[in-house]
């Protein structure tokens, strides 16, 4: 008696379904030093991998609810955001679409017909008429075995790309809030520069008034006079410079929120924003929450499915077809015995002779692989010089700023003096206007500092994915 082989080639197509042709994936090595050079860390450098919670509020730090505002603003209302939420949704589409070919497509039709035949057809017998119904109805189903794994290995490409554009959506998000923050502390700023500005045109105001009073004494030149003029006039002109500056800046926060910038308005405050300090320690695992590099490496799990996608065309294709349905000549029963048609076999596709087109588009698959491990390595590589660019700025620029504050002390100091000499007619004029121009230098300097500082803070925030704290 000869074994039943039905038992045995289930088992083989069973085995054969979860064969897959696409190479074993290991995430592309980078060599990184383990700890960042600018701070300490707590252990090694870990390759990209799904990213961790961000810190979807890490704007709190500077402790600012006007910021907060305009972020949930941005969030709401940004148009490029909305299109690269959309883009997501595409994206997410699109691999449902792939994942429907890992299942039977199943389609019904309908075919209620009237029809003429040819009276020179081929083999039409004398008796049959020249016209008649026809009515069809039937079901079809089509299931392709996928035994070397194409179809799983795209809906796995397509998973990971989907995955990817949900990386590229929080890192434009993240890109955008970036923005807002670095322009709102540019406001802060400007409206710094302006209380500044404004407090030395007091200042000239007073002493100009001081240098005409001596002047129509006859106590001070012409010459004292118009240098108290000519100081007090740049002064304005240097607010109104920073007024300008202002109104641009405010204009690009308002585009960033979705709003014209006819219409939106930050009226400044005298408040100024809080520099969040740095952990002494910076872990550089905060790295696997930066969006982008998340995205990267699912971009290279998505090349190397493809690559499976590659080989299995070169095997036979099985897919197993069956039909089932019913005609007539316009009347009786579609369902009746008589009127059945039915089909039921597998169908295979080998390719024999293609001219070389399998060949290249493996080759093609393993250049794409190879290219997005270069774009892996690459956004991994910009992303410590972020950390270690920001790192040193912050360091450097608190070093300048207590420099700075130094010569802003000193030069105030000179400044009193320079027109307390002056009142004593001990010196000229030229003195005050010189320690007067040093002063404000010194303070228009140590604010620019201050709001370096902070730009400096929000690109280390932002290079670290969300801040160095975890968030809802």
């Amino acid at each position: 008696m000869r074994p039943r082989l039905e038992p045995l080639v289930a088992l083989v197509l069973l085995a054969l379904q979860g064969c897959s042709l696409a190479p074993r994936y290991q995430v592309p090595p980078v060599q990184l030093p383990k700890q960042f050079r600018e701070q300490t860390a707590d252990g090694p450098w870990h390759p990209a991998q799904a990213p961790q919670a961000l810190d979807a509020h890490w704007w709190r730090l500077y402790q600012d609810p006007r910021l907060g505002d305009l972020q949930q603003r941005l969030l709401k209302a940004n148009p490029d955001l909305a299109a690269a939420v959309a883009h997501y949704d595409g994206a997410q589409a699109y691999a449902s679409q792939l994942h429907a070919g890992l299942f039977p497509q199943i389609s019904a039709s309908a075919q209620p017909l009237r029809q003429r035949q040819s009276d020179h057809r081929p083999l039409r017998g004398s008796s049959q008429p020249s016209v008649y119904n026809s009515d069809s109805a039937g079901f079809a189903v089509d299931f392709d075995l996928d035994l070397w794994g194409r179809l799983r290995n795209q809906a796995a490409a397509g998973d990971a790309q989907a995955q990817a554009s949900g990386d590229d959506l929080a890192a434009a998000r993240l890109s955008l809030q970036k923005q807002l923050a670095t322009l709102y502390v540019q406001l802060d700023g400007l409206d710094a520069q302006a209380r500044i500005l404004s407090r030395s045109l007091d200042d000239y105001a007073q002493a100009l008034e001081l240098t005409r009073s001596r002047y129509q004494g006859q106590i001070a030149s012409e010459l004292d006079l118009t240098r108290a003029q000519s100081q007090l006039a740049s002064a304005e002109a240097e607010l109104d410079d920073v007024r300008a500056q202002r109104n641009l800046t405010e204009h690009a926060i308002g585009e960033l929120v979705g709003e014209p910038a006819s219409q939106f308005q930050l009226p400044a405050v005298a408040q100024t924003l809080t520099l969040p300090g740095v952990p002494q320690q910076l872990p550089s695992a905060l790295l696997q929450r930066r969006p982008d590099i998340a995205a990267a490496e699912r971009r290279v799990f998505a090349a190397n499915a493809g690559i499976g996608v590659a080989r299995a065309a070169w095997y036979p294709d099985f897919s197993l077809t069956g039909v089932l349905g019913g005609q007539t000549q316009g009347s009786g029963n579609l369902l009746a015995a008589g009127n059945r048609y039915w089909a039921l076999g597998p169908l295979m596709n080998l390719p024999i002779f293609d001219g070389g087109r399998l060949s290249a588009n493996e080759r093609q698959a393993h250049a794409e692989f190879e290219e997005a491990a270069a774009h892996y390595r690459g956004q991994v590589l910009r992303a410590v010089r972020e950390v270690e660019d920001n790192l040193g700025q912050l360091r450097d620029l608190r070093q300048e700023a207590l420099d700075q504050q130094a010569a802003v002390n000193a030069a105030e100091h000179t400044q009193a003096l320079a027109m307390n000499s002056y009142q004593a007619g001990a010196v000229s004029y030229l003195d005050v206007v010189t320690a007067q121009t040093a002063a404000l230098q010194a303070q228009r300097g140590l604010q620019a500092v201050r709001t370096r500082e902070l730009q400096a803070s929000v690109g280390l925030v932002v290079a670290l994915g969300g801040g160095w704290e975890g968030g809802a």
